[in-house]
């Protein structure tokens, strides 16, 4: 016996180990707690983790109470949309206020736009109480286009977003290209079966993302001809075009955003397209050991600078503590955890979430020397591109629709088509000029009068079934077309 005793001893360590040395805001995590705060959201391991502890900590200064944070996280905020939807919907039926959740966390403007507008947002106290928060040289009401908070008070933004490129060195080098600075970039036919892309029906930031690509479509031919409505055709017929190209060179359209970066980073695809802190995530993870292989990129004059808002939920069963998370989102703790270096005062303990803030007064020469993006700048480098809401907010869900329609359900069609198209077409000809370039790229069928006055009135009427049809009328159009092209470039061009 006296021999088993120190295998014993052993044993009981390695059990009691995890234990004793779990922090106790992990052991609030799992059940215990004073208070209770539920989120959903849709924001990574590491944001979750770091903002989590740091607010237990704050609300047990403030209050001597210990708290639990339960994270619901059912995907994207797509996926989030329909958990409320359906949620709100039975709530409402039985006579509920609420749906047992106190805080949407995480996602973009358009997401909790719609939202507010459903009437699942209560009016933020932040708006009343530190009202110093909101002038124009600390939180601005908008930038590059973009609202940064909700006229009505209802949601706020917390950190800033920007959608960019991504991409491997060594693969493009390979590729014999040079390092994507525009979207039309990623168009190049030399990508083609080497681009990472995310499906925009999955994910609102994504959405957001094919939505800057044709706004910048737009705007150029607007610019150029001025406002008309035969611009903003044309603008839309080259967007699609544009989109249409990168998605023949993609080779999936991942579920998850966060997976472009990192098969990026693994050399399995060669560009993508994501949002600025997954691409700097990666590329800190890879260059730890020296210079990263992995780059992002804000594209030259086509990308605004969005936010990732915060709002308290109708009903919320923990409203105080509810409101109380939305002030320290923006308090100059909170702000300051998005992207101080792991280890400095008041930083994030594990891992730098590697987002910006969204407070303007604290990108200081003495802050931004502890900051792991340094040289981000977002309000001085904004870029020079403004969101424009009218040529195509109202269309943002149809947009992603479309894109479906048009690259994802016929993809099969559309890479073959491509294919051939690049195997058969002379060089001296652009493809777009060819007999079959022309037939796959006739967006004919849906053109932009046809987006604002069909098909947005249609899905605004909340009637899948109607939708189902339209779209997968448009989806067998482009089909068709994507065969017809393949046939057309197999025989030399010829009509």
């Amino acid at each position: 016996m006296r021999r088993l005793l120190p295998i014993l001893a052993l044993l009981v360590s390695v059990i009691a180990a995890p234990i004793v040395l779990r922090r106790n805001s992990e052991l609030a995590r799992v059940g215990q707690g004073d208070d209770q705060l539920v989120i959903i959201t849709p924001h990574n391991e590491t944001i979750r983790s770091e903002f989590g502890e740091a607010f237990a900590r704050h609300w047990k200064e403030k209050t001597g109470r210990s708290l639990n944070i339960g994270w619901r996280i059912p995907g994207g905020t797509s996926d989030i949309a329909r958990v409320l939807e359906s949620s709100y919907k039975a709530a409402d039926e039985i006579g509920n206020t609420g749906v047992g959740i106190d805080v949407f966390f995480g996602g973009g403007e358009p997401d909790f736009k719609a939202q507010a507008e459903k009437g699942r947002f209560v009016k933020l106290s932040v708006f009343d109480e530190h009202p110093e928060l909101f002038a124009e040289d600390v939180i601005p009401a908008t930038f590059t286009g973009e609202n940064y908070y909700d006229a009505e008070h209802r949601w706020v933004g917390c950190c800033l977003s920007q959608m960019g490129i991504c991409y491997n060195r060594d693969a493009i080098k390979r590729l014999g290209v040079l390092p994507p600075q525009r979207w039309a970039d990623l168009g190049n036919p030399a990508y083609a079966g080497y681009l990472a892309l995310a499906d925009p029906t999955k994910s609102g930031s994504v959405g957001r993302m094919f939505e800057l690509m044709i706004q910048e479509q737009m705007q150029s031919v607007i610019e150029e001809k001025g406002d008309s409505p035969e611009s903003r055709e044309e603008g839309w017929k080259n967007g699609l075009n544009l989109l249409q190209r990168l998605a023949a060179n993609a080779r999936y359209f991942t579920d998850s955003a966060s997976k472009v970066p990192h098969d990026v980073a693994q050399g399995d695809a060669a560009a993508g397209t994501c949002i600025d802190f997954y691409g700097r995530s990666f590329t800190e993870k890879l260059g730890k050991r020296g210079p990263s292989r992995l780059v992002w990129t804000a594209p030259h004059g086509g990308t605004s600078i969005s936010v990732d808002p915060v709002a308290v939920l109708r009903g919320a069963p923990n409203a105080e503590i509810a409101q109380e998370f939305v002030a320290f989102c923006l308090s100059r703790e909170g702000q300051l955890l998005w992207n101080l270096k792991v280890g400095t005062p008041g930083g994030p303990r594990e891992t730098s979430p590697r987002r910006l803030p969204i407070r303007r007064d604290l990108y200081t020469t003495e802050l931004l020397a502890n900051f792991s993006d340094p040289d981000a700048l977002p309000y001085e480098r904004g870029g020079g591109f403004e969101y424009r809401k009218e040529l195509t907010g109202p269309a943002f869900k149809a947009l992603a629709q479309i894109f479906r329609a048009m690259c994802i359900d016929p993809h099969q069609e559309m890479t073959g088509a491509w294919q051939t198209m690049r195997l058969h077409q002379s060089m001296a000809v652009p493809l777009e000029e060819s007999a079959g370039g022309r037939v796959f790229f006739d967006v004919s069928h849906v053109t932009y009068d046809r987006l604002m006055n069909e098909i947005v009135p249609l899905m605004a009427k909340k009637d899948p079934l109607a939708t189902m049809r339209l779209m997968s009328g448009i989806s067998a159009t482009f089909r068709a077309n994507y065969q017809e092209a393949a046939a057309l470039a197999a025989k030399g061009g010829r009509l």
